[in-house]
């Protein structure tokens, strides 16, 4: 009986200071309120000019596939010089020049099931501009912030280029790693040099002709050699 009585006792103990370590290990290092996803600020702020975030990690720089960086290709098209063609299969934005030319833009567009396609034009451009996210975004990630100002953190980047009367943007990003890839809710996004490039070629009334994916052509323009 008396031996029963101890070996109670010592693991009620140990119970015990299980619990205090366990108290004391959460106190020291509390969990994330929720999964934040937008990248922290890596520059002072719109007043930094052209200077640019290169990424997510500090002092590195994202090396950008060959066929993402900018660069003039020939490119059939009937549509006028000036048009913005998407081309959402390959990743690719279009900004069309005339004589069977047009300068290609890697970029990054909506994940699996937030795609979308049709004609729109550019009814307002904004440079370093706030963020406020739609109410079908809010719906699905309630964490969001309701508003964010403008700056290297917003994840609209350095410059943006408003769709029609529609919840789409083309616009910056302080990922570049994520150009070329399926992960916005069906903005569309360039590296902040390009879309700072983008942004000073177009004009408001601007046309942009948004590719669906399921046109699963070949790449539609050739690099010039």
């Amino acid at each position: 009986m008396f031996k029963s009585s101890k070996l109670a006792a010592a693991a009620l103990g140990a119970l015990a200071i299980s619990a205090i370590a366990f108290s004391t290990s959460a106190a020291a290092a509390p969990l994330p309120l929720f999964p934040f996803f937008m990248t922290p600020p890596t520059d002072s702020g719109p007043a930094a000019g052209h200077r640019f975030a290169p990424s997510q990690d500090e002092g590195t720089v994202v090396q950008m596939p060959a066929r993402l960086k900018r660069q003039v290709v020939n490119y059939a098209t009937r549509e006028a010089p000036g048009t913005i063609i998407i081309d959402t299969p390959n990743t690719y934005l279009y900004y069309v020049l005339g004589n069977g030319q047009a300068i290609r833009y890697g970029i990054g567009v909506g994940r699996e099931g937030f795609t979308w396609s049709g004609t729109q034009t550019i009814t307002k451009k904004a440079e370093w501009p706030d963020w406020t996210p739609p109410p079908e975004m809010i719906a699905r990630q309630p964490y969001l912030p309701r508003q964010m100002a403008g700056g290297p953190g917003n994840p609209l980047g350095a410059r943006a280029m408003y769709l029609g009367g529609s919840i789409y943007r083309i616009h910056g990003t302080n990922a570049p790693e994520t150009i070329g890839t399926r992960v916005s809710s069906g903005c569309l996004r360039l590296t902040n040099e390009d879309v700072s490039d983008l942004y000073s070629r177009v004009n408001v009334g601007t046309k942009v002709i948004v590719l669906p994916m399921t046109d699963r052509r070949a790449d539609l323009g050739s690099t010039i050699r």
